[in-house]
């Protein structure tokens, strides 16, 4: 790393400063930057970018890009330096220090570490140096002090003693300010507040005379401020010292009760004019039901409702900003337990902001939790009319989440912003109708209504309430909408992944359970176990036993006398069985394929090209496998295109040693080889190819042989050549024969795992008699 900062002059730098999500149109300059405009004024881009950026993503951007315009180089075309940031200069040059991160008490530790031996004696070098040009003023030089003396809380707290004595009554406004001040830089290190802003704050006090500087009018607190600006032109910024003072302040003016909620509450009626950021008061994240470091510390250490009134002052001041109280919501039903105040917030979210998902989630959410939480002794109407109340809101949120999905798609030539589908609708009804189902199945003939056995509208007389009759359509609706979200799930996470964050392991989890809840009170065993070709796939991952997968093969046999599109889950299900037990390997699975008339769906395809792949005996394909690949890849644009556009496709098969289907190693089997455990969770990940390290899992595959050309990588056979897509784009860097292991994802082909094959000149030039193999990555 440091040799690369060293020869930084040598290359074409560039920083990125804006939205990490345009990850295509950062390629296109990165490219551009390195081709210079010209075909022979060529040069490596070192490109620095802080740990924000979704590193896969941009990688594969640029090999995108770099494959559109056919370039061809002989040295690396960008070096991306990922930059993790650290703020804090000696001497004050920044003045912030770990921005937007957390102090925990093993900070000082850590910081100890961080001079190396020639910068701690440029720094005893400094330091004698201010010495003798500020003398005594250099005891004010908080930052530099706090290094020099190893971070010390002593000299924190000899700094910050000036409120240990501070009176209880009569807060001055300076005092006031510097209050403001602390909590700000003690939450959100970095933050700053405008000098004009501070100046007319503190003439509020009619005593203040004359023009006196910011400075004076500070006084005693001055030395605790800092004052800087880093243009001309621009005003200047004041902020603490120091975020490690400012904590210590916070917590001292807390002892002389200037609290937090007070803090809070009186900087947003003081300072904050128009709309603000929310790091101070609410996490930015949308899809994470958590709070701001100020209001979980005013819940611990203070009150729960006053963390409460403190985000209604913020609610109230802010009337257009939707995640006040969104966060007040939230903060209602989880904290307080108060679902009344909790809704009438979520509404108000809702109609500063009616087209946002993650906003409409939250209505659910109070219902939900709600229903959740009711007396054992409530009466069922009550249990009814909230879950009807909390799977009408997400449903909502699904229509909205498909809006925004849709809308980014087509925005996504100009933006290139990755949005995944929000899914969290689809969740929250199956927690719904779980909790529902909980509730009202200790009676035998709720549990008859709830499983479709009988109707509502029949039941009502054993019911002995016909008042509930106005809840028969929502009720007799549920189970064909609860398959529906069961077999979306199936689809959704047998086939991807999140690329921008894991996916919530709770949600596969608990769908799961819930799903194995609802089946065993179906009557239909076939409609039970598997529905789908997702659902067959992901019997491995949902830890089916043996003789669930032999009872799927069976029923799925059955279904194919009287439906031939049942073929396709039948040859699925014998597959996954083969990774469960080896079976006799079986033929004529091909020609039964051929006769399936159309249209047909995706996995029809991907099982036609799985079927038709040559084993490790077959010399050449039996059908053309470009037409087949293409086939694949274009049921899947019309399928599943839109909704997977943003994720990551996970591999289903793999091609193995043997014949037939027992050729075909699922996914999970390797996952079990490589975790040595068959009960940890399905979360390894593919992208990283560490799992092809495994001499076990390398014993389970066979190597396919390939080339790289421009960009691309193909698979040969005897002078067939068929293109596959690259795991792993960064393994393209150079043309050449490869090696690498195959493994198939709804959308297609893919090799994993890509490897170069050196030539004789090559391993000649390594001392090597012979032809070797070298990972590239």
């Amino acid at each position: 790393m440091q040799v690369l900062w060293d020869m930084r002059k040598t290359f074409r730098r560039a920083v990125l400063t804006g939205s990490t999500l345009e990850t295509t149109k950062i390629a296109k300059e990165v490219v551009h930057l390195f081709t210079g405009g010209s075909e022979h004024d060529h040069n490596t881009v070192l490109l620095l970018l802080n740990n924000e950026f979704i590193l896969d993503n941009l990688q594969d951007c640029i090999m995108a890009e770099i494959t559109e315009q056919e370039v061809v180089a002989d040295t690396p075309i960008v070096i991306l330096f990922n930059c993790v940031r650290n703020d804090y200069v000696v001497l004050q040059k920044e003045r912030s220090y770990k921005e937007k991160v957390e102090f925990k008490d093993k900070q000082d530790v850590i910081l100890k570490t961080t001079l190396s031996d020639s910068e701690k004696e440029q720094f005893e070098a400094k330091k004698e140096d201010l010495s003798r040009r500020y003398g005594d003023k250099t005891k004010q030089f908080h930052g530099f002090n706090i290094l020099q003396t190893d971070f010390s809380r002593d000299y924190i707290q000899e700094v910050c003693a000036i409120f240990e004595k501070t009176e209880r009554r009569n807060k001055p406004l300076k005092m006031q300010l510097v209050a403001f001040l602390s909590l700000l830089n003690a939450y959100v290190p970095g933050s700053y507040l405008l000098e004009s802003d501070c100046l007319q704050f503190l003439r509020r006090d009619k005593s203040v005379r004359g023009d006196l500087s910011l400075a004076d009018l500070m006084q005693p607190f001055s030395h605790l401020i800092l004052s800087y600006k880093h243009e001309k032109r621009r005003e200047k910024k004041i902020q603490m010292a120091h975020p490690m003072i400012a904590k210590c302040c916070t917590k001292l003016l807390t002892k002389a009760e200037v609290t937090r909620r007070d803090k809070a509450r009186n900087f947003l009626i003081s300072f904050c004019k128009g709309d603000v950021s929310t790091y101070l008061l609410q996490k930015e994240d949308e899809d994470v039901e958590k709070y701001s470091r100020l209001i979980l510390d005013i819940t611990k250490k203070e009150d729960k409702k006053e963390s409460a009134s403190v985000l209604k002052v913020a609610s109230n001041k802010f009337v257009t900003n939707p995640c006040f109280p969104q966060a007040l919501a939230r903060f209602c039903y989880r904290e307080l337990k108060d679902y009344k105040e909790a809704e009438m917030w979520a509404k108000t979210a809702k109609e500063r902001d009616p087209k946002k998902s993650f906003i409409a989630d939250t209505l659910g959410q109070v219902h939900k939790n709600h229903l959740k939480n009711k007396e054992s002794s409530t009466d069922t109407k009550a249990l009814l009319l909230l879950a009807q109340k909390a799977i009408e809101a997400f449903e909502e949120e699904e229509r909205l989440a498909e809006e925004e999905h849709k809308k980014s798609l087509i925005e996504e030539e100009k933006s290139k912003v990755l949005r995944e589908l929000n899914t969290r609708g689809h969740f929250g009804f199956l927690q719904v109708c779980s909790i529902l189902f909980d509730r009202l199945s200790e009676d035998k003939t709720w549990r008859r209504v709830l499983t479709n056995n009988i109707t509502m509208g029949s039941a009502l007389k054993l019911l002995g309430d016909n008042k509930l009759f106005r809840f028969s359509n929502f009720v007799d609706s549920l189970r064909e909408k609860v398959e529906k979200k069961f077999e979306f799930f199936d689809t959704f996470l047998a086939y991807s992944v999140s690329i921008t964050r894991k996916d919530k392991a709770y949600v596969s989890w608990e769908a799961a359970q819930n799903k194995d809840k609802f089946e065993k009170n179906t009557q239909s065993l076939k409609q039970k176990l598997a529905v789908t070709s997702a659902g067959v796939l992901s019997c491995l991952d949902r830890r089916c036993t043996l003789s669930d997968v032999q009872h799927v093969v069976k029923c799925w046999e059955e279904m194919c006398q009287s439906k031939d599109s049942a073929f396709v889950n039948f040859i699925l299900a014998k597959i996954v069985l083969s990774n469960k037990i080896n079976t006799p390997p079986s033929s004529g699975h091909q020609h039964t394929l051929r006769q399936m008339k159309p249209p047909c769906p995706v996995e029809y395809h991907m099982l036609n090209l799985l079927l038709f792949w040559p084993t490790e005996d077959e010399d050449k394909p039996k059908s053309d496998l470009n037409i087949l690949t293409e086939r694949v890849r274009h049921a899947y644009e019309g399928e599943y295109g839109t909704v997977f556009r943003s994720r990551y496709l996970r591999p289903l098969f793999f091609i193995g040693p043997g014949k037939s289907l027992t050729s075909f190693v699922h996914r999970r089997t390797l996952e079990i080889v490589f975790t040595k455990d068959a009960l940890i969770e399905s979360n390894t990940n593919w992208r990283s190819e560490n799992i092809f390290k495994d001499p076990i899992v390398q014993e389970r595959l066979i190597k396919i042989e390939g080339v790289v050309r421009h960009y691309r990588v193909y698979a040969t056979f005897r002078g067939t050549e068929v293109e596959v897509e690259a795991n792993r784009k960064d393994s393209l860097w150079k043309s050449g024969d490869v090696t690498f292991y195959l493994g198939i994802t709804i959308k297609g082909p893919v090799a994993f795992s890509i490897q170069r094959r050196l030539t004789i000149a090559e391993g000649k030039k390594n001392n090597c008699s012979f032809k070797i193999t070298t990972q590239t990555n």
